[in-house]
């Protein structure tokens, strides 16, 4: 190597050190994560938020907008390299566009890096005062809530999983097809990749199938969303009962252990290495509407799955990712309830009721480990307009628009959601089939077609209170 080369080099390596010093003393990072279970809406909040904060008009509940914070705000190329970009344009494009409609999910982890550009004092202190308008940087994490519901699985042995799997397998309907294939095979025998594919495949049918009724734990998470993963031994695998006797090492029970384990250890661990520990600021979003609609219990398994995914904010609960996160903690989580669009707005306040209750264990674990928390009820793109209906004497508080099936417009009574909470989460810890007194309905609505004037973002329900929470505090 010529001594120019090694010169240029090392200057490289300064500057890029210089920059980074730079970065972590004048220009500040927060790391937004982003998630939520199966059709929470992750890729439209995050694309409407984004939209919102670039074209601040609709966002007066947001400090930095409302006072005049915000001097710029800009996309910038991301600093994790090795990330695949969020697509906000496409998504945006397909929300806002003639022909609207809804984006296609994301299914795996994706990035994206928001700046604001912030007037003197914005960002707080004597530095923004003496130095003028200072850089805050947000970069938005985007991963499937399915994936931070394996961290619970860290905690388990592959027997205690199994029978986690088996009683859950007790409270829904669909597992019959597994459960056929299990019955015809002996996992004590020596190992057959035929069987096991035919145990994995059917299994994961089974999880599929569970999503699909409104059901929220369904982990592991890469058997929904497996990627490049697809195929490989890592998910070939599936809960077995534990055999009275210790089978062989090369049985068939043995294998699905170790592959089990190695399922921890080669998956589940570098996602929380590579993504999850770095997180400042996280908003889980959830579909309340969908599992009330789904029954009781798909509520109470909802609430499981929260509390679950709480554990992952816990830096004490698991000694590996205790020592992951010495000196790294999660500030402020937010667990919104999105398409609040579907409900009539003098319904909201009950939908955050609902939310704040069935959030209460979860939280309680967040608040221990000293997250600032809160809940909230959301619609991140507004598909619809209020509306009063006469019906039998009675007025009916609806909501219209158009229907994702036909494209028709659509009135909509969902029903009364009840003031108080435990009407709903009483018969859903105890197990009922289904709700006693009242039955509560769901349309799929499509994005409505906008006009937006210039400024404004796209419409919305709360998304500026959900922002300021969750990034406000860095911007007065």
């Amino acid at each position: 190597m010529r001594i120019g080369d090694i010169a240029d080099s090392m200057t490289r390596g300064v500057e890029g050190i210089s920059a980074s010093v730079s970065e972590a003393f004048f220009e500040p990072v927060i790391r937004l994560g982003v998630t939520g279970l199966s059709r929470a809406g992750k890729t439209v909040f995050i694309t409407s938020l984004v939209a919102n904060i670039l074209d601040r008009g609709r966002m007066p509940q947001l400090r930095g907008a409302a006072y005049g914070a915000i001097a710029a705000a800009y996309l910038k190329p991301q600093p994790d390299n090795t990330i695949p970009r969020f697509d906000y344009e496409t998504h945006l494009s397909a929300l806002t566009g003639t022909d609207p409609h809804w984006p296609e999910s994301t299914r795996s982890v994706s990035e994206l890096r928001l700046s604001l550009k912030v007037r003197q004092g914005g960002l707080g202190g004597i530095l923004g005062a003496v130095t003028g308008p200072r850089t805050l940087h947000v970069d938005i994490v985007d991963y499937p809530g399915e994936w931070l519901l394996d961290l619970a699985l860290l905690d388990k042995s592959y027997d205690e999983w199994a029978a986690d799997a088996f009683a859950r397998m007790e409270e829904r309907s669909g597992s019959e097809g597994f459960r056929a294939v299990l019955s015809e095979t002996d996992i004590t025998a020596e190992l057959s990749e035929p069987v096991a594919q035919a145990l994995a495949g059917s299994f994961t049918e089974y999880l599929n199938g569970a999503r699909e009724a409104g059901f929220s734990d369904c982990s592991p998470g890469r058997f929904l969303l497996p990627g490049d993963l697809a195929g490989s031994p890592v998910l070939t695998f599936a809960p077995l009962p534990k055999p009275d006797r210790v089978p062989p090492r090369s049985s068939l029970y043995r294998e699905m252990e170790r592959r089990y384990e190695a399922y921890k250890s080669e998956v589940v661990k570098p996602f929380f290495r590579d993504h999850f520990s770095k997180i400042d600021r996280q908003v889980v979003l959830v579909d309340a509407l969908g599992a009330i609609h789904a029954g009781p219990r798909a509520v109470e398994d909802l609430r499981r799955a929260m509390t679950e995914i709480l554990g992952a904010f816990r830096p004490g609960r698991n000694a590996w990712l205790s020592s992951l996160l010495v000196g790294k903690r999660v500030e402020r989580i937010l667990f919104a309830a999105t398409k609040a669009d579907h409900l009539h707005h003098t319904q909201h306040a009950r939908l955050t009721a609902i939310m704040q209750a069935l959030m209460r264990d979860a939280r309680r674990r967040a608040d221990f480990a000293g997250a600032e928390t809160a809940a909230m009820a959301i619609a991140s793109l507004r598909a619809t307009v209020e509306e009063e209906r006469q019906h039998q004497g009675e007025t009916l508080h609806c909501v219209r628009g158009r229907l994702l099936s036909t494209g028709r417009q659509a009135a909509l009574y969902p029903g009364e959601l009840p003031e108080d909470p435990a009407v709903l989460l009483e018969p859903a810890r105890g197990g009922a089939d289904h709700w006693l007194e009242a039955d509560y309905n769901i349309m799929n609505f499509a994005p409505a077609r906008l006009t937006l004037k210039p400024g404004d973002g796209p419409p919305h329900i709360r998304l500026d209170k959900a922002a300021d929470f969750l990034i406000g505090d860095r911007l007065t």
